[in-house]
């Protein structure tokens, strides 16, 4: 693995990209990357807190001459998400991710990389070791349980930072800087499971949805890319009109990522296998065609399988079809005021077959706050009328822009000095820490910066090489010009 990371620059960084990736890391298990963290910033004779929740502040004092400046935090989250091919074989809970070195880019074996935030980790244990750096008191704050709650950061203590301006490390394009982001909150419907015994003449059959790119639910929602819960539920609900009775349907793993790859087990009239089988290769044909720019590697297969469970009752497969079908996904609102943000979306995220439910998680966002509600409310209803029990999360809030930032004229003006040219300033239909810290410590003057990813939150997660060094460039000079 170190073998990927060998000779890049800069050196520290990329050294604890390295370690950290070794570390299984997924949301709800930081509490070895949590260690970690706390014991390197010990044995670097640093002040160091861990609180009950095992986010984590490691404070380091300014360098010679530079004890007049106030404190900065640099923030990033612990936690990644865990999304793998289907054909990988890997265990989030035990395994190495493994990483690879592909031209100027650094990916993983199969799953997703970790860099959405690890490379921010990575930076912190950087900056925390390198003396070479010139700057004032600094605070490093690393949080948990992002990518699922935003957990770590909900249960920050009031006194647990001292700075006023903090550099949120958790932004996804070398260049642009973020000043905003959009609240989120899920919706979930869920109907009680009711199953029958297989009619008789029927065979097993599994159908599959593969090869979608997926991504991230707020930063690809845009693109287009084809939804696995939506386009196996089009395919359902046309067998439906061969006799077809479903046992189970499962598909998506996170509610903040578009979901790749679903698989329902189907039972089949015998005598209508073969018109249901071309049924099938006709979808396959309707729905390539309509997404063959982004989604080339799709795939609507039918195969039989020997299976001997029950299957749903009629009225409750009706009513689920039917809902699903209904749920909107993807873009339901573009800014008025910024013409390339997306204001409000949905995402049909996760469906799962369990013994007593039939459970479908949605996700929505927005700039709005106003505007989650209505979005929110819509999904509620369709859940509603299609029979399902409705739950609704808390959410998390919204960071407004504000363009008259302190620290946000620091990094235009440093950006300008050491690249020539202004950066991209700009908000993201995505959630991120600084909503709900700038609600928990009123008055920090926010940043977000990162190195250029794509595919976060997918096994095609990419890393790309020579931005991290020209972020690295990037945050010592803002370090350097914050007085």
């Amino acid at each position: 693995m170190a073998s990927a990371t060998e000779g890049l620059q800069p050196e520290l960084v990329w050294k604890y990209f390295a370690e950290i990736s070794r570390i299984p890391r997924g949301s709800k298990n930081e509490k070895q990357i949590s260690t970690y963290v706390f014991q390197t910033a010990k044995k670097l004779g640093l002040e160091t807190v861990q609180d009950k929740f095992m986010n984590v502040v490691v404070r380091t004092p300014a360098s010679q001459g530079r004890e007049h400046v106030p404190m900065v935090c640099l923030q990033g989250h612990l936690d990644m998400v865990c999304e793998k091919n289907n054909v990988t074989v890997h265990n989030f809970l035990k395994d190495p991710i493994e990483l690879v070195r592909d031209g100027n880019v650094i990916r993983a074996n199969g799953t997703t990389l970790g860099a959405d935030n690890g490379i921010a980790v990575a930076t912190n244990l950087a900056l925390m070791e390198d003396k070479s750096v010139q700057h004032g008191p600094l605070e490093f704050l690393f949080t948990v349980d992002e990518e699922t709650g935003l957990t770590g950061a909900n249960n920050l203590a009031p006194d647990f930072l001292k700075s006023k301006t903090l550099l949120n490390l958790d932004s996804e394009e070398e260049g642009e800087l973020y000043v905003g982001c959009s609240g989120g909150r899920n919706t979930d419907g869920a109907w009680k499971a009711e199953f029958e015994a297989v009619p008789s003449k029927h065979v097993a059959v599994k159908l599959h949805v593969k090869g979608l790119r997926g991504g991230h639910s707020g930063l690809e929602i845009d693109k287009g890319r084809g939804n696995s819960i939506k386009i196996i539920n089009r395919v359902l609900l046309a067998l439906s009109e061969f006799g077809a009775r479903i046992a189970s349907m499962n598909g998506g793993n996170k509610s903040n990522a578009i979901p790749r790859e679903a698989e329902a087990l189907l039972f089949l009239p015998a005598k209508n296998l073969n018109a249901a089988s071309s049924r099938v290769g006709e979808f396959n044909e309707i729905i390539e065609a309509e997404l063959k720019t982004v989604e080339p590697d799709l795939a609507i297969t039918l195969e039989g399988v020997k299976a001997k469970v029950k299957v749903l009752k009629k009225p409750l497969q009706k009513k689920i079809l039917q809902t699903i079908s209904a749920l909107p996904h993807g873009v339901t609102k573009m800014s008025a005021d910024i013409s390339w943000l997306v204001e409000t979306s949905t995402n049909v995220a996760i469906v799962r077959t369990e013994k007593k439910r039939i459970v479908l998680t949605t996700s929505q966002r927005s700039s709005v706050a106003s505007e989650i509600d209505e979005i929110c409310q819509a999904v509620a209803n369709i859940f509603a009328l299609g029979g399902a029990e409705v739950k609704m999360s808390e959410g998390y809030p919204g960071w407004k822009p504000n363009m008259d930032s302190r620290i946000l004229r620091i990094a235009r003006e440093t950006y300008m000095s050491l690249f020539g040219k202004e950066p991209a300033v700009k908000a993201v239909h995505a959630g991120l820490e600084c909503g709900i810290i700038g609600e928990r410590y009123p008055g920090m003057d926010m940043v977000s910066l990162g190195p250029t990813m794509t595919g976060v939150h997918s096994p095609d997660e990419k890393l790309y090489i020579d931005t991290v060094e020209k972020f690295w460039n990037f945050l010592l000079g803002m370090l350097k010009n914050i007085n």
